[in-house]
């Protein structure tokens, strides 16, 4: 079956980084749209990121310039590299695979504060 599962969240400053990983498995990851979507407290779930099979990459706009999406199909792994983390950063980031049936990880908590 198809399991995505997330890790690297944490507490960090403002102005911190983390990078986020996502291994996926069940199903050939190389053929598949991967993404990264969070959701803060309060609020509906967001998209911050997406990486096609091309490698073709999309960005919220809050996000650009400060994140990057990559991936590695040799090991299966989905990454966020965030830089200049800033508190509205702060939410559940989730791994997405895309296709016609969509799945998604557990989540990994992102906290920025000082």
């Amino acid at each position: 079956q198809v399991q995505l599962v997330e890790s690297g969240g944490g507490l960090v400053q403002p102005g911190g980084s983390l990078r986020l990983s996502c291994v996926g498995s069940g199903y050939i990851f190389s053929l598949y749209t991967m993404g990264w979507y969070r959701q803060a407290p309060g609020k509906q779930r967001e998209l911050v990121a997406t990486i096609t099979r091309s490698r073709t990459t999309n960005y919220a706009v809050s996000v650009q310039g400060r994140f990057t999406i990559s991936r590695d199909n040799t090991k299966n792994t989905l990454y966020l590299q965030m830089n200049n983390l800033k508190p509205e950063d702060t939410a559940v980031y989730y791994c997405n695979r895309g296709g016609a049936t969509e799945f998604w990880g557990q989540g990994t908590q992102v906290t920025v504060s000082s």
